[in-house]
């Protein structure tokens, strides 16, 4: 074989190497996208126990837990959380921890790690049916929950 065929396999062979190895990359370099994929609806209570008269004591035995399986905080600053209606929670600066659960009641209160209010003064999810979605802060699909004719889902709490 002549060097100049010899360097032409070499060239090739490091050629296919290099697109091989850049074709693998993203998958293992995207850690931050892996982190979030860990980011779940984990529970609803979408009918709140006893009668639905708007008090705020009502409206926040109606909530939606938001659970990071990861073990890793997760920034939710920008996220949101919607129901079927177009009613929209968006996280402000808020980050949840690692194998961390906040629950985003529906009425008003004092946020804290574990806690986020959504100051609505009506219940924001159908007791008969809806579906909550969670997106990320680019609006992408992180999680959803359905339930009546959507899920088949009946009752209070799922998940």
């Amino acid at each position: 074989m002549s060097s100049r065929s010899t360097r032409r396999v070499a060239a090739a062979v490091l050629a296919a190497g290099a697109a091989l190895g850049a074709a693998a990359l993203p998958a293992s370099a995207d850690s931050g996208h892996h982190r979030r994929a860990h980011v779940v609806i984990s529970g609803v209570q979408y009918n709140a126990p006893g009668h639905d008269n708007h008090s705020n004591r009502s409206l926040n035995r109606e909530w939606v837990d938001i659970t990071n399986r990861g073990r890793h905080g997760v920034n939710l600053d920008g996220w949101t959380l919607q129901g079927e209606d177009g009613h929209t929670y968006t996280f402000h600066h808020y980050r949840l921890g690692g194998r961390a659960t906040v629950r985003v009641h529906t009425g008003f209160g004092h946020d804290n790690r574990h806690d986020v209010y959504q100051d609505s003064r009506h219940h924001v999810w159908g007791n008969h049916s809806d579906t909550a979605t969670l997106r990320n802060d680019r609006g992408r699909v992180v999680d959803g929950e359905s339930w009546g004719h959507h899920g088949g889902h009946h009752g209070g709490h799922h998940h």
